[in-house]
Order: structure tokens, then C-alpha cells, then sequence
């Protein structure tokens, strides 16, 4: 069913203030540049502010700072936060979340020892293995693994293909995204020179509370204790968490990133896209480390890493600085030596008219 709403209605569903009018009702929602009339759209980065007025977007949803006239037949709506507000206006005009009724899948493999609790589902060719435990209404999706003895709270959603091996523990509201692996072996041998001895890793994995890992995510096994991601811990796609690390609550891990074994990272730790860190390190709470950096030693909580071998952003900027007067050095230095080289032809042929003289 088509949802209508007028400008004024978004702006107090928002709790914004609305400048201008969109005459016509407003239908859906799409970015600046692919906006309908009837569509609303937001600002929420200021690198994208030059796309704003020649939007055709019906709505648009602006930060306090933005100052431009509302062009005739459209409007603001000026919010504190209009990326957050922008959220709830998606909600408004999307379809409702997929719901999963209660029940198991014919199809699905569940060991007689298992303990399903009230209004679990179990998706088709889902396996759960012997003495594994699923709590009161949570969704394991299709073709999900959940080993022996692995136990999953209440109200998680499992998408599917998400394999749990055996003993690891996940808590209430615990969201995995498609092809996520819970308990796998740690990355671990002892080399020498008739190969690679596999190290036994008999640890666990335990997430906390509203944890979220996004698609294709590791998240190891300990190679004896536990791997262990703290309370409402969100986790992009594709990153790599090795055996024993430790993340504190309420930290942002970003696709492709790599955590190595027995690293500690603290409570609101953000690691972007591609970064990394070697093992056995501790990064204090709040510390951020930014694109493709590499984390070699110890970071203090609150500092902000650039780089690789990572250093703090004032010594980063210091760096570039440098490396951006490169090419002027050199081309000064050529010039000084040609100078040079000019200077000392000059000198011996002033050198040789004396001796001729004398």
C-alpha cells in the first residue's frame, strides 16, 4: 500500500523545523542526485552540499548550519541530526521487516538432546547439533550450522548459512549476517623444517549482548580460554577477528579490517576500513584508527592512528607536509648542485689564469 505524507507531517515526525513547502504529498525516499519530486532525501555529509539545491527531491532533510534559500515548491525540514532523522523517515516508507513464524522446517536436522525455546524458528536445512541450546524467539535461518553444545540466547536473528561451532555462546540479541562463522579454528602452528604442526585451539568463541557481525565475518576460536566481543560490539562484513582478541563494549569494527590473535582492544574502539593490528597489543578505550592503518604497538586510550607503521594524526600531517615538499627539495637540490658545479668550473679556470700570469 502506497504511504503519503505531507512535509509538515515529516517535520513533526522528525521533530524539525520546516522551511518552505512541498505542495504535493511525498512518497518515497532516494539520495540527492536520484531524487523524484515526490521523493525526501537528506543532507548528512557537507561534502555532499553542492548536490542539494539542484536535487529534485520534494524534502530535504538539512543541518542547522545549512543556509540556502528553499527554492519555490520544495522544502526543508532542519534537524539536529538530519542523518539519524532520515532513519526514521526510510521506516516510514519502506516495507515492514521480514517476520519468521514459529516452527521448525521439515527439512531442518535437530538433534533430539537440542533445547529449542518458545517461538524459535528453524529454517529449512538448518542443522543443530547434540546438547545446543536456542533461546525464547530467535530466528536461525536457513541452511545455519549450530554445533554441539553451542548455546544462543533470546531475540537473535541468524541469517542464513551462519555456521556456530560447538561450546561457543552468544547472548541476547545477537544479530549475524549471512556466511558469518562463529568458532573457527585460531590461525595458529608451530613451523619447522618438516612443515607446520597444527597448534590444538580448544577455546571458545562468547558474544555479548547486541552484538551485530556483518556478512562473511570470522570471528575465531581461542586457542584455550575465550574470544570475546563485548555488549552491543558492531561488526562490518569481511573482517577478520583472530583467536583470543578481546573487544570492549560499544566499538565499530569496519569491513575488511583484521584483528590479530590475543589483541585487546577497549570500550569504543573504532577500527576503519582495511586497518589492522599485529597480535598481543592493547588499544585503550576510545582510540580510533583510521583507513588502511597498521596498528604495530600499544595505542593510549583516546589516540586517533593514521598510517602504517600507524603515528597520531599531528605527526601524520607532519609526514605528508614532508612528503609533499619532496619535489620541490629535489628540484632545489639540482639546482644548488648545478650552481655548485658552475661555481667550482669558475674557480679552477680563475685558478689556472693566475698560474698563467705568475
Amino acid at each position: 500500500m502506497l504511504i503519503e505524507k505531507s512535509c509538515s507531517e515529516l517535520a513533526a515526525l522528525v521533530g524539525g523545523t520546516l522551511k518552505g513547502n512541498c505542495p504535493h504529498g511525498l512518497t518515497g525516499v532516494a539520495s540527492l542526485t536520484e531524487a523524484l519530486e515526490t521523493d525526501v532525501s537528506f543532507l548528512g555529509n557537507e561534502k555532499y552540499i553542492e548536490q542539494v539545491l539542484p536535487s529534485r527531491a520534494g524534502v530535504v532533510l538539512v543541518p542547522e548550519s545549512y543556509g540556502e534559500p528553499v527554492p519555490d515548491g520544495r522544502a526543508w525540514i532542519v534537524c539536529a541530526d538530519p542523518s539519524k532523522a532520515f532513519s526514521s523517515v526510510v521506516a516510514l516508507f519502506t516495507p515492514p521487516p521480514v517476520t519468521y513464524p514459529a516452527g521448525i522446517d521439515k527439512t531442518a536436522v535437530v538433534h533430539e538432546t537440542a533445547v529449542i525455546g518458545e517461538g524459535v524458528h528453524v529454517g529449512a536445512c538448518a542443522v543443530i547439533g547434540a546438547g545446543a541450546v536456542v533461546g525464547a524467539h530467535s530466528v536461525i535461518g536457513a541452511g545455519c550450522f549450530i554445533g554441539e553444545k553451542a548455546k544462543i540466547g533470546e531475540d537473535c536473528l541468524l541469517y542464513p548459512r551462519v555456521v556456530v561451532r560447538e561450546r561457543c555462546l552468544l547472548g541476547n540479541r545477537v544479530i549475524l549476517h549471512p556466511g558469518v562463522v562463529i568458532g573457527a579454528d585460531g590461525f595458529g602452528y608451530n613451523s619447522g623444517p618438516q612443515g607446520h604442526e597444527k597448534v590444538p585451539q580448544v577455546g571458545i568463541v562468547q558474544l555479548d549482548d547486541d552484538v551485530e557481525i556483518g556478512a562473511n565475518s570470522c570471528v575465531d576460536r581461542a586457542r584455550f580460554g575465550r574470544t570475546w566481543i563485548q555488549r552491543g560490539t558492531k561488526v562490518d562484513n569481511l573482517v577478520q577477528i583472530g583467536h583470543n582478541v578481546q573487544i570492549g563494549a560499544c566499538s565499530l569494527i569496519v569491513a575488511q579490517a583484521g584483528i590479530s590473535g590475543s589483541t585487546i582492544l577497549g570500550n569504543g574502539v573504532i577500527l576503519a576500513g582495511q586497518a589492522g593490528t599485529a597480535g598481543h597489543l592493547r588499544l585503550g578505550d576510545g582510540a580510533i584508527v583510521m583507513a588502511q592503518a597498521g596498528i604495530s604497538k600499544d595505542i593510549a586510550p583516546g589516540k586517533i592512528m593514521f598510517g602504517t607503521p600507524a603515528v597520531e594524526r599531528k605527526e601524520f600531517a607532519k609526514q605528508m607536509l614532508n612528503i609533499a615538499r619532496i619535489e620541490k627539495l629535489n628540484t632545489t637540490v639540482k639546482t644548488l648542485v648545478k650552481q655548485v658545479a658552475e661555481l667550482q668550473e669558475a674557480l679552477a679556470k680563475a685558478q689556472e689564469g693566475g698560474t698563467e700570469n705568475t
